[in-house]
């Protein structure tokens, strides 16, 4: 068309966690933000690999940013940037938050595959995952798993958890199915399901409801085998695996793995 070659896009703004980085040419980068109003957005920064760049250290993983943008016509340039809360600067040091939170943004961009399309709630768990981090109040793991289980929820993954999962009666219930969608009664559940302890389903229920003062009473072997229902739950809606979550450094390895099979 014409007019296309005087394209000029708009200048909005938004405040946006990153989610990613990558390099592009020599200097410049391209940010993979999940912002508030705008939903999962990539964008060029131009010249934020120099060291004479005025904000490239604020475009790092797990930073919470004001932006402002100028769209364009592939991908949209960062024209301005502050530093809002910039998390990720609290534990790049410590392996075990620095795993859960590469896990916690893998899980964002991957519950956003549309870019553009806003989704307010999983940016406002997702900002939250970060600060409880950040201010280290709860154990990672801990974090990590209720913000799994809130993801799904407004993903409309949700386990079930207080009722069958099938055909909805009352529970507690024994049996937990990852095909089936989580709690199953004795009547409907299938062949290979899980049977965690009744405390694993309360520590579950706990960190969906944002009960902390229970979670973070909940035994270890409990807290264990709560990551493992978790994460398969996670990984089958998604159809693939996480690449950060094998890097968290967590022994329920070996439980996803087990309840995997439940889908061959």
């Amino acid at each position: 068309m014409a007019g296309n070659s005087g394209f000029r896009g708009k200048l909005y703004r938004d405040d946006g966690l990153v989610l990613r980085v990558q390099k592009l040419g020599e200097s410049d980068r391209i940010i993979t933000l999940l912002t508030r109003h705008h939903g999962r957005i990539r964008a060029v920064a131009k010249g934020v690999r120099r060291t004479t760049s005025k904000f490239g250290g604020r475009l790092e993983p797990f930073g919470h940013v004001d932006v402002q943008l100028l769209e364009g016509r592939s991908l949209d340039v960062i024209s301005q940037v502050e530093g809002v809360d910039l998390f990720g600067r609290r534990f790049l040091e410590d392996y075990s938050r620095y795993t859960v939170a590469s896990a916690i943004v893998e899980t964002a961009e991957r519950l956003t595959p549309v870019e553009q399309e806003p989704s307010l709630r999983l940016f406002q768990l997702t900002v939250g995952a970060m600060r409880a981090l950040a201010v280290a109040e709860h154990a990672c793991s801990l974090v990590l798993d209720a913000y799994l289980l809130r993801a799904m929820s407004s993903a409309g993954w949700a386990p079930a958890l207080r009722e069958c999962a099938v055909c909805g009666t009352a529970g507690p219930h024994r049996g937990f199915s990852i095909a089936a969608g989580g709690a199953v009664c004795p009547d409907c559940r299938p062949p290979g399901a899980a049977h965690p302890a009744p405390a694993t389903i309360d520590l579950m229920t706990a960190l969906m409801d944002g009960d902390w003062a229970v979670a973070d009473a909940a035994p270890g072997v409990h807290q264990r085998e709560a990551s493992g229902l978790v994460a398969a739950h996670l990984q089958w809606h998604l159809e693939r695996s996480l690449r950060s979550l094998p890097l968290v450094d967590r022994e329920e390895r070996g439980q996803l793995r087990g309840l995997g099979k439940e889908r061959s």
